[in-house]
């Protein structure tokens, strides 16, 4: 910062006098929102004589005071040692009252000099304000005088509404000399106080000119105190030494008390007996009033700052390099931050004013504050851009060289030093602002360090998943796309080639299918691979009851005889299955003493009675082949025809005609309704066709046969009552025990008329 006009400056030597960082690494470094740094400081070896300062946490926030005073309370300091400050006097004064008042400030030892273009503003009604220069025997001469008056309530309005200090409810005086002491002298007069400021709030700011603070009168009525209240407030105070009087024997070998740090140049002004430190280069920044690490640096960009102690973080928020928050963390001064109460805070060029930031943007060239302010770039060009919106934002850049420039001149402090980092101009219409740093294409990171977290690959395929409609590769900083196979697309979300929706859903639907046909295909595969041996397994057994009933001896013999041949035939178990419907019992039509009788329909479609005989001895099978065989070859009318015989079950199956009228036991002895059918002529009848067929039996037939159980249960009528004998013996092969049903013996052949 520029020193003060009228001072003159010399080149002062090196002393170890000034405390290092490592000194003052136990003192306090702030109090409530404000900076401490040294030569002010809280506790033994914290200040230097003159600048002993006292944080009250008694207040929310805490606050910064000048030694143990109240009325001089710190706001801001800077890095150099400025600061800024109030000092504020209330007057208690008596309504409608004359009297005079006096108020006296005076810095510690002298410690502090006022800064020419501060002003003081004295807020009340009906008063003279006298401001002089305090000398070592009173008040000396005279700085200024204002008066202040509150007779015309409109007039009062109008002048809080326009802002500004003119003598309406305030008035101001303006140091036009810088002054290490002052005495505030007030003549209050009579004057009849409008009612609506009976209980106004008295307030004091400050306009400290090209500080750029605005002071507006609307601000008086803010609060409540007492309407006699007369405030006076002043700022803006840089810190002087006064041990000696001028550089020349401060700076002398013998003195240890000198308070320039190496890097740093002794200011005095020559009459006043005092000396100030100010960093030696035009364009150092930092504390000239300490050594080593915080004290006085170079402000031009110094990529070695980016070290690995530094924080950065401060409460949620990052704090990347060039920017820092601790002496020799960031590249230069303007990208030096402070954390209070884990807020990072920046301090607006040449200012003292302090802004919350939210967010630092390396790659937008952009810092997001939270307070409504001008958007200011960081190179010292201003009011570029304004904004209103509720989050003010400062544009910045490293410094307001070109790229070229930065590159070819400037190699030592070039900033964009990560390997796949470049350099953009910043601009803002037609106004240049500098150049900063960006990572190049396909890269991202910061671009202004070398180590972890510089400007590194970005995997596109990853971070921007629609960059392809193919399938995706990345590269170095760069990616390529491959087209998906015929018929399949990129999928977003599994990141590979796969078929369309469409496509799978036939797919699929193609594979269900596939699927189903499949299994269906297994399974009637299996069921019939089951089914054949099942049937393998029923042939089996067939034949094997096929030999067991002597069926090939049967076979024989009927082939023998030309019209048994021709009328007789051997079933299958199958087809007898079928016309007795797995021989149900509904078909059953009789019970007879050799076993039982069903009523079958052959796939010719002939009716046939079905005889399932009882279990024979197997001594008798013979007996009953040869007996078959012979009743095959008896054709009478009056005999029940036999078709033939299955032999592939347990035991012989009997095929007969069927004769639909049942037996004449059963119409002679059942309902006798029905006996009344039968005439004596047809009774005779059916006598005469029965022994007409027994004598056919017993003498035309080539071999005799006879039936030894004639009965009227074994005598059939068919539709038209012909008699047909049945049951003649072709079962012999029963045991002898079993010659006739249990509700059949005992018959009695009757004619009744």
């Amino acid at each position: 910062m520029p020193s003060p006009p009228g001072c003159s400056h010399r080149r002062a030597g090196v002393s170890a006098a000034p405390p290092t960082a490592a000194d003052l690494a136990h003192c306090p470094k702030s109090c409530g929102g404000v900076n401490i740094s040294y030569p002010f400081g809280i506790g033994r070896g914290c200040f230097r004589s003159g600048f002993e300062v006292t944080c009250n946490s008694s207040t929310r926030p805490p606050k910064l005071f000048l030694a143990n005073t109240t009325t001089t309370e710190i706001v801001y300091q800077y890095p150099y040692g400025d600061v800024c400050a109030s000092v504020v006097f209330n007057i208690a004064t008596s309504p409608s009252a004359f009297g005079n008042y006096s108020r006296s400030w005076e810095a510690p030892r002298k410690s502090l000099v006022i800064w020419e273009q501060s002003a003081m503003f004295i807020v009340g009604c009906g008063f003279e304000a006298f401001l002089f220069e305090n000398t070592t025997t009173g008040p000396g001469d005279l700085l200024g005088i204002c008066a202040s008056i509150c007779d015309d309530m409109a007039a009062l309005k109008e002048a809080a509404e326009e802002g500004g200090c003119s003598g309406m409810g305030c008035c101001s005086i303006q140091f036009y000399r810088s002054v290490r002491a002052f005495t505030l002298s007030i003549i209050q007069k009579e004057e009849t106080v409008p009612a609506a400021l009976a209980n106004a709030t008295v307030k004091a700011f400050v306009d400290g000119g090209t500080l750029g603070y605005t002071f507006s009168m609307a601000d008086l009525f803010s609060d409540k105190v007492n309407e006699s209240t007369i405030g006076a407030v002043t700022t803006f105070l840089w810190p002087v030494i006064t041990d000696h009087p001028n550089c020349r024997t401060a700076a002398s070998a013998m003195n240890k008390q000198y308070a320039c740090a190496a890097n740093s140049d002794c200011w005095d002004d020559g009459n006043r007996g005092y000396y100030r430190c100010r960093c030696s280069n035009v364009n150092d920044v930092g504390n000239p009033y300490v050594v080593g690490p915080g004290g006085c640096y170079s402000s031009e960009y110094d990529p070695s700052h980016d070290k690995l102690n530094c924080s950065r973080t401060c409460g949620n928020t990052s704090i990347p390099f060039p920017f820092g928050l601790e002496p020799d963390c960031s590249a230069n001064w303007k990208f030096q931050l402070n954390c209070t109460s884990n807020q990072p805070l920046i301090r607006k060029p040449f200012s003292w004013e302090q802004y919350q930031v939210e967010n630092i943007s390396l790659d937008e060239g952009l810092i997001f504050i939270n307070k409504t302010y001008d958007l200011k770039d960081m190179s010292n060009i201003e009011d570029l851009i304004d904004d209103t919106e509720q989050h003010g934002i400062w544009k910045w850049a490293i410094s307001n060289t070109t790229c070229d420039v930065a590159k070819n001149q400037n190699h030592t402090s070039y900033a964009c030093i990560s390997a796949n980092s470049e350099c953009t101009n910043v601009t803002h219409g037609d106004a240049y602002v500098g150049y900063r740093c960006k990572c190049s294409p396909g890269y991202e990171g910061n671009p202004y360090t070398r180590r972890n977290g510089s400007c590194q690959d970005i995997d596109e395929c990853v971070k921007i998943p629609y960059v392809c409609n193919e399938t995706c590769h990345n590269l170095e900083g760069s990616y390529s796309c491959t087209s998906c196979p015929q018929g399949t697309s990129f999928d977003h979300v599994e990141r590979q080639s796969s078929y369309s929706k469409h496509h799978s859903f036939v797919f699929a639907v193609a594979t269900g299918l596939g699927s189903g046909f499949g299994v269906l295909a297994l399974t009637l595969s299996t069921t019939i691979l089951i089914q054949q041996w099942r049937r393998h397994i029923r042939r089996t057994i067939r034949r094997a009851h096929f030999r067991r009933n002597k069926g090939l001896l049967l076979v024989q013999l009927i082939l023998s005889e030309e019209t048994a041949a021709q009328s007789t035939k051997i079933f299958s178990l199958e087809e007898l299955e079928m016309a007795t419907n797995s021989f149900d019992s509904t078909r059953i039509v009789g019970c007879g003493g050799h076993g039982t009788v069903y009523k079958g329909i052959l796939s010719d479609q002939r009716v046939v009675a079905i005889k399932k005989s009882k279990i024979v001895e197997q001594s008798e099978i013979d007996q009953f082949i040869n007996e078959v065989a012979i009743l095959a070859q008896i054709i009478h009318r009056n005999v029940v025809k036999l078709f033939g015989c299955c032999l592939e079950s347990d035991v012989p199956l009997l095929v007969y005609e069927f004769i639909s009228n049942g037996t004449l036991y059963d119409l002679l002895h059942g309902d006798l309704s029905t006996r009344c059918l039968l005439t004596w002529d047809d009774r005779t009848r059916i006598a005469l066709e029965a022994a007409t067929a027994l004598a056919y039996l017993h003498s035309a037939a080539s071999i005799p046969i006879f039936h030894r159980d004639v009965k009227s249960a074994n005598i059939l009528l068919n539709d038209s009552f012909t008699a047909k004998v049945s049951d003649f013996g072709a079962s012999r092969s029963i045991s002898i025990d079993e010659t006739r049903c249990h509700h059949c013996a005992g018959d009695i052949w009757v004619f009744r008329s």
